[in-house]
């Protein structure tokens, strides 16, 4: 009979904690980080929207 290899069994039991504690440091550094703006519309220029950048 075989015996148990304890510190292969030992092994991958931190490799499996240090991988599900690198999934959750990245799904929480996707939720603290804020959506990007949507780009602005091409047919008009970003100063035509806002009055008070006209050169008038």
């Amino acid at each position: 009979m075989a015996k148990p290899n304890y510190a292969f069994a030992k092994r991958q039991r931190d490799l499996a904690k240090q991988q599900k504690k690198a999934e959750k440091l990245k799904r929480k550094a996707e939720a603290a980080t804020p959506p990007a703006p949507p780009p602005p519309a091409e047919d008009q220029p970003a100063d035509a929207t806002n009055p008070r950048n006209s050169a008038a």
